[in-house]
């Protein structure tokens, strides 16, 4: 996912910068309500907390409603995102590999060092095959081992 905006503790988003991203989503149409989610977090890498009320006001949704989108699906986040997010597979053929474990042990060591990471272990996105594997945002790598790790890793800093 691209962002426009990399928001921190100290730079969160204007409410100007809200209304421009939802513009141009007709007013008053309770049924955009996902697709006007889905602009502000592509836009800021989050739906920010203070969106909530321009949100409600521009689409005509309670706020709880709203809140209750945002917590039931998985897609939508409330706080800053990670530069990068690591997807570990947590099937089966993955789980079972020698290396598994100890790379699920480094990145969360790397994590706990860098918060430029997020973890995240995820069902089975298919390639069994090549376990292990994992996902770092948008791009996939599989066979790996400790030694395979630390050099893709390297790699995003």
């Amino acid at each position: 996912m691209q962002t426009s905006f990399a928001p921190d503790a100290q730079n969160k988003p204007t409410d100007s910068q809200i209304k421009e991203a939802i513009k141009d989503f007709p007013r008053n149409n309770a049924s955009l309500l996902i697709p006007i989610l889905q602009a502000v977090q592509e836009r800021f890498g989050y739906v920010p907390p203070e969106s909530l009320a321009i949100i409600s006001k521009h689409a005509n949704v309670a706020r709880s409603r709203i809140y209750g989108v945002l917590t039931f699906y998985e897609e939508f986040g409330t706080k800053p995102s990670p530069k990068y997010k690591i997807r570990v597979c947590r099937g089966i053929a993955c789980r079972h590999n020698p290396h598994y474990s100890k790379i699920v042990n480094k990145i969360k060591s790397i994590i706990s060092r860098d918060n430029k990471f997020a973890l995240e272990t995820i069902a089975c996105p298919g390639p069994c095959y090549h376990a292990p594997m994992m996902i770092v945002n948008d791009d996939y790598y599989v066979n790996l081992t400790e030694l395979k790790l630390a050099k893709l890793l390297r790699n995003y800093k």
